[in-house]
């Protein structure tokens, strides 16, 4: 994007062909490939552990290799900075590291599928670091997309480009998850009768279906750069970069994961209490991450790295955003993008519980959300795609921040109606419509604001950021659940949508990112 990000709003005619727009088709295939690695490390795999007959708590520590998708912006500038050897030159910036990413994201699926976890420990720990492995190779590659999608069209086409991007991501998480059961199901392997080759042949199927993804990259041309890197360095300061990133790694996961027993010890002697608990994870982390921080800065200092090149690595991007905006117009949209999303990402940390609770079996959910919902949400992204292109991109928010506070109140009616599915499908419909209404404007006004010369790492702290409040509010869902009942809990989190109007409602006073249908 451009610094400036103010864009005329077009008619209905010329809102609609940018459908069929070379860019935004692509974003299709690119969001497929972007789809399939999730559910790969969490629900195909939970599943596969469970039916080899893997232990509940062990189980759930493979959560922890999805990890890669919360930090992804800590490396995201070297994806901005670092060339690649032959493949830069080859492909361009982008489409070299996308191509890596890819390749990597194969590999990682087809060792998960080649390892055996019901054999022994050691195949167990070696399925971990492959599953960590894709974690890494996925989040970049959702970063590469991010910065291609972001260069490769003007700001016009951004949110139509989202669009189809939501709507491809969609599709691969729906094979890689309902379609990998069904591989596997279909090959024999069940709860109780655990088929091994049945896995393996699901997770091999689910790589090949990566080479969506890799032929998208080879025939795509790469986005034209609108700016020129200032610095030009050597190959050795570039390596001696990444070296000192992975120590800075390094320092993170020794001091996160040897200092893990003694965090539990400390949350043991307060009674396991849970917020405590939380408490006291929250210092956990924070510590891995000052240890970190400290052994990146340590290294700079003492002459490991050129410090005009750190600097220009991770320090420019952040106060490159403070610069441009100042400091209180920054503010409110680091506000506005931790909250935005907070009415659609807390109520769902809790949804299939509270569908259980009120008596809807499995399959019924599993038709309702897993594949209705989807649907559903897929026509909510063209919607807020179509809206955003044709109305501006923050008209298209606020409708999208109200429709996400206020469809929450048909929650409510579900909770009082009990096992009622005419109003649970209801209840799914306006839910999946207005999350995907408001992802696909919330992402084009997220682009318009990162700056060409940061693209990658400016578009993953935001992504980061958007995520981590409501993820961590969401976590206590069960807690207010239990305190003022599932309808108490529904009208909370209206409640708490309507500050999000307000700070859209100031954004768009501070920012020109669009301009009247009369202007």
């Amino acid at each position: 994007m451009t610094e400036s990000s103010t864009t005329q709003p077009m008619g209905w005619t010329e809102s609609l062909r940018t459908f069929i727009h070379p860019r935004v088709i692509t974003m299709l295939f690119l969001g497929f490939a972007a789809g399939i690695p999730l559910l790969l490390i969490f629900s195909s795999l939970s599943l596969w552990l469970g039916e080899a007959g893997v232990e509940r708590k062990a189980v759930t520590f493979f959560s922890w290799a999805a990890l890669a998708y919360s930090f992804k912006f800590v490396w995201a500038p070297l994806i901005d900075k670092l060339p690649l050897p032959f493949l830069t030159k080859a492909l361009g910036r982008r489409r070299a590291w996308l191509l890596v990413a890819q390749i990597g994201i194969i590999l990682a699926i087809v060792l998960m599928g080649s390892i055996d976890p019901a054999t022994s420990q050691d195949n167990l720990m070696f399925m971990a670091l492959a599953a960590v492995l894709l974690g890494f190779t996925s989040a970049t590659q959702d970063v590469v997309i991010d910065a291609y999608r972001i260069e490769a069209a003007e700001t016009r086409l951004q949110a139509m480009m989202s669009s189809t991007y939501i709507a491809g991501y969609r599709l691969g998480m729906i094979v890689a998850g309902a379609g990998a059961l069904f591989l596997a199901s279909g090959m024999g392997s069940e709860k109780g009768h655990y088929v091994y080759s049945a896995w393996q042949w699901t997770y091999f199927i689910m790589a090949a279906t990566m080479l969506v993804g890799v032929v998208t990259t080879l025939v795509i041309p790469e986005p034209q750069r609108q700016t020129v890197d200032k610095h030009h360095y050597a190959t050795a300061d570039y390596l001696r970069l990444v070296l000192v990133f992975g120590c800075a790694v390094t320092g993170f996961a020794l001091t996160f994961f040897y200092g893990s027993d003694v965090f539990k010890a400390v949350t043991a002697l307060a009674g396991n209490d849970a917020f405590v608990g939380f408490l006291v994870e929250t210092v956990h982390f924070a510590l891995a991450i000052a240890v970190a921080v400290l052994i990146g800065w340590a290294l700079v200092q003492a002459g490991a790295v050129n410090q005009a090149m750190a600097k220009d690595t991770w320090i420019a991007p952040i106060a490159d955003f403070f610069q441009r905006y100042g400091l209180k117009t920054a503010l409110l949209l680091l506000a506005l993008i931790g909250l935005y999303r907070i009415t659609d990402i807390v109520p769902g940390v809790i949804s299939n519980v509270f569908y259980q609770d009120l008596g809807f079996s499995k399959p019924e959910i599993a038709t309702a959300v897993k594949t209705f919902g989807v649907i559903v949400s897929i026509i909510g992204g063209f919607a807020g795609g179509l809206f955003a292109t044709r109305f501006g991109v923050m008209r298209t928010l606020m409708w999208g921040a109200m429709l996400t506070a206020f469809t929450n109140l048909v929650f409510v009616w579900l909770a009082y109606a009990g096992h009622d599915v005419p109003v649970m499908y209801l209840a799914v419909t306006a839910d999946n419509l207005a999350a995907g209404f408001a992802s696909a404007a919330f992402v084009a006004f997220l682009s318009s604001l990162t700056n060409v010369s940061f693209t990658a790492v400016q578009y993953a702290i935001f992504s980061s950021l958007m995520t981590l409040l409501p993820k961590t509010i969401g976590g206590y869902s069960g807690t207010m659940v239990d305190g003022i009942g599932y309808p108490g809990f529904f009208i909370f989190v209206t409640l708490i949508g309507i500050p999000v109007l307000w700070l859209v409602w100031a954004v768009g006073k501070h920012l020109q990112v669009e301009q009247s249908p009369s202007a």
